[in-house]
């Protein structure tokens, strides 16, 4: 059998965009509040019965919140232009070495109903 394993986090950050639909409110300051899903996907260790210890995993997923939480993140080195696919990249790069066995990185804005999915053994 094999498992997923998620933990939820949310952030709230600030950029611009720039965009030809919507352009002129993309062009400011505006911020949003995200919702972010790491997903890991394996089998369990027959001894601990885990996959992963859970508190290992928030701790990783603290770690790459508080790089994106309240900042501007057309600052933040790595992101690019601060869209859903870039953010959720962003997320799987900071997080791969530590958690290999990524199954999905899911960001959202519920506020506008906004959702990507970034699935990284997929071609």
């Amino acid at each position: 059998m094999k498992y997923e394993l998620s933990q939820r986090f949310y952030f709230e950050a600030a950029h611009t965009l720039r965009r030809k639909i919507d352009s002129e409110g993309s062009l400011r300051i505006h911020g949003h509040t995200y919702h972010a899903e790491v997903t890991i996907a394996g089998k369990p260790d027959p001894e601990s019965g885990m996959m992963m210890d859970l508190a290992f995993l928030r701790q990783e997923v603290e770690k790459v919140r508080e790089k994106l939480d309240h900042h501007f993140l057309d600052e933040v080195p790595g992101i690019g232009p601060a869209t859903l696919e870039n953010l959720c990249a962003f997320i799987y790069n900071d997080l791969k070495a530590t958690l290999p066995n990524i199954h999905c990185i899911k960001i959202e804005r519920p506020a506008s109903g906004d959702t990507c999915c970034l699935l990284p053994n997929e071609d």
